[in-house]
């Protein structure tokens, strides 16, 4: 007997199905109708779990579920439409991560024809944003007793996920006086404490984990002054940290801190480490995903994330995905399905 191979052809008419509809974070709730009847080809148990304003995610269950597939539905904007060259999908959601779904739909189907039940996928909202999608599906937790892993879809090269860097939202403040922009002297500039403020964080040394990858920081925002003739009296800073074990960043900050200046800390997450699995390659990766929320809908926490195509692509608008790297995932998903499918409940892996 014959063993079914990737059909490159249905990937690619899925993903270029799902890139055709805008569904940038907000809008997920346009894919309804698409992923209802893809799922429903397959054979799913289909629920829509609502989320708010309209958006849901996604629940297709096949038997009683020992394995999870998740990636998320919503992409960053704006909305680029797809177009096809030779074997590259070009548009949003190519890579991120509309051709990963298209691939999970097709390892599930593959699955599916050797005779294997007991699976599940979930479509999340607005990953690209708060993860509130992710966070509202943890209350699936109850229906989906038995299950013994996730694969949490993300583009990285086919390589799994090391783990992810901690998260850091910051805002720093400093306060000055108003004056008239011809007597400076009579006012206090709130710019230049927060500039050198700054300044000082870019000294700070390097910190590489061996595992996770160096420690990033991002001056996303800055905002200063009223108008162009008075003294600034305020001055903002919003700053985004990828951090490491061990990281002393947020305390350097507040440790740098001038003295018309204040630190507030609007979100902060630790560091996850995924669990190694035995010939699979593994790699750092530079981003942020759900994979630490859901694996909380395992027992022992057991995920991990993986997928075709280049985050380096992703959120740009070059993004593309090569059918080859889509067919090399869905085999990669196969194999990591057969492997956890056969895994014990328990912490046989290393971390």
């Amino acid at each position: 007997m014959t063993t079914p191979q990737p059909d490159p052809e249905r990937i690619a008419q899925w993903t270029l199905q799902l890139c055709q509809l805008d569904s940038t974070t907000g809008h997920e709730a346009r894919m309804i109708p698409l992923l209802t009847g893809l799922f429903h080809t397959l054979g799913a148990r289909i629920q829509w779990q609502s989320v708010e304003g309209g958006r849901c995610n996604l629940v297709a269950t096949w038997g009683e579920p020992k394995l999870l597939f998740t990636t998320h539905l919503d992409t960053v904007p704006p909305y680029l439409p797809p177009h096809r060259e030779g074997d590259r999908l070009w548009g949003r959601g190519t890579c991120d991560a509309k051709g990963i779904l298209a691939s999970m739909a097709e390892t599930i189907r593959l699955l599916l024809a050797e005779g294997q039940r007991d699976l599940a996928f979930l479509g999340v909202v607005g990953e690209e944003t708060d993860s509130l999608g992710a966070r509202i599906a943890l209350d699936l937790k109850q229906s989906l007793p038995n299950l013994l892993g996730v694969i949490n879809g993300e583009p990285t090269g086919n390589v799994l996920a090391t783990g992810q860097r901690g998260s850091a939202h910051l805002c720093l403040r400093c306060q000055g006086k108003a004056a008239h922009s011809g007597t400076p002297e009579e006012g206090v500039n709130a710019a230049f404490p927060l500039f050198d403020w700054i300044e000082n964080l870019r000294r700070l040394p390097e910190r590489i984990d061996p595992v996770l990858g160096p420690e990033v920081w991002n001056l996303g925002t800055l905002q200063t002054g009223r108008a162009i003739n008075v003294v600034p009296d305020e001055a903002e800073a919003r700053l985004f940290a990828r951090t490491v074990a061990g990281s002393t960043f947020v305390q350097d900050v507040q440790r740098l801190r001038p003295e018309v200046g204040e630190v507030e800390v609007l979100f902060e997450r630790g560091p996850e480490v995924f669990p190694k699995v035995e010939g699979f390659p593994m790699a750092p990766v530079p981003f942020g995903s759900d994979a630490h929320t859901l694996r909380d809908l395992v027992r022992d926490r057991f995920v991990v994330m993986t997928g075709p195509g280049s985050i380096r692509v992703a959120h740009t608008e070059g993004e593309f995905l090569d059918l080859t790297d889509a067919v090399a995932g869905t085999r990669q998903y196969l194999d990591l399905a057969r492997h956890i499918l056969h895994r014990t409940q328990g912490p046989d892996y290393a971390i």
